[in-house]
């Protein structure tokens, strides 16, 4: 395991999973300037990692995250946040690069704001029975920053969503997963061993498929189905003319396990 020289986000690879720890566990994992900072930092690195196929974010101590540390990133957001160089963007919000690859999260404790704006902004997120959600900047004389407006109605439907936008108050896992915002409800205890049973399952598929189906899917959500429909014969091509493609046929014939190297 490893941690950048802020401290605020661990490192670890096991395999070919991307474990992106937060850390700064005495303010219950609270974003200040530098957290923010390393978190993006950390993503980008797994970006451009070839042998990493799928990270997982999760937190150390007993909480996700509290959200904004609102008294250390005031100035910062009201002069207007920018990316440090090498970052990828997870929001959408920031202009920079976006994820091509998938992202699991695993939460438990406190998860609010901007926690709950990961989770949206990822593939796949799982939860501690003992969760608490909260989306609590209406009460700050703020908004969401990180998207939450934008998706949020996406995945749980206009009232559902606005409920909890326009209230923070606060909901529970079984709510969450009630929304859509959560795909599984687990035991603490079994929390970490199944988001990282998760991200190692597609860790092992074709890299190059797994990124053609995310890319899909997104543009499907962001510029529509005519838009993403147009776009699959071309892939399709593309993906079928590839040595992924060509191993999964024989893994298939073979009754065996694909070995993939993503070209």
């Amino acid at each position: 395991m490893s941690s950048s020289a802020a401290g605020r986000v661990s490192r670890e690879k096991r395999d070919q999973v991307m474990l992106i720890g937060l850390d700064r566990v005495a303010k219950r994992n609270a974003f200040d300037q530098a957290m923010l900072d390393d978190l993006v930092l950390a993503l980008g690195e797994y970006e451009r990692d070839d042998d990493a196929r799928c990270a997982l974010i999760h937190a150390h101590g007993e909480h996700f995250t509290a959200g904004l540390d609102l008294a250390d990133v005031g100035d910062t957001f009201r002069a207007g946040w920018t990316l440090p160089p090498g970052a990828v963007d997870p929001w959408g919000t920031f202009g920079g690069p976006r994820l091509s690859k998938p992202l699991v999260i695993a939460v438990q404790g406190y998860c609010l704001t901007l926690g709950i704006e990961l989770m949206l902004a990822a593939d796949i997120n799982l939860c501690a029975s003992n969760t608490r959600f909260a989306q609590l900047e209406v009460q700050r004389g703020i908004l969401p920053f990180g998207g939450a407006t934008l998706r949020l109605p996406q995945v749980a439907g206009w009232g559902n969503a606005l409920r909890w936008l326009l209230t923070g108050d606060e909901f529970d896992a079984h709510e969450a997963y009630r929304l859509g915002l959560v795909q599984e409800v687990l035991a603490s205890e079994d929390l970490m061993p199944r988001a990282l049973w998760m991200a190692q399952r597609i860790a092992q598929q074709a890299p190059l498929g797994v990124r053609a189906t995310l890319a899909s899917a997104r543009q499907a959500v962001e510029q529509g189905e005519r838009a993403a429909a147009a776009a699959l014969p071309a892939t399709t091509r593309q993906l079928f003319d590839s040595a992924d493609a060509a191993e999964g046929l024989r893994a298939m014939q073979e009754r065996r396990p694909g070995r993939f190297e993503g070209r």
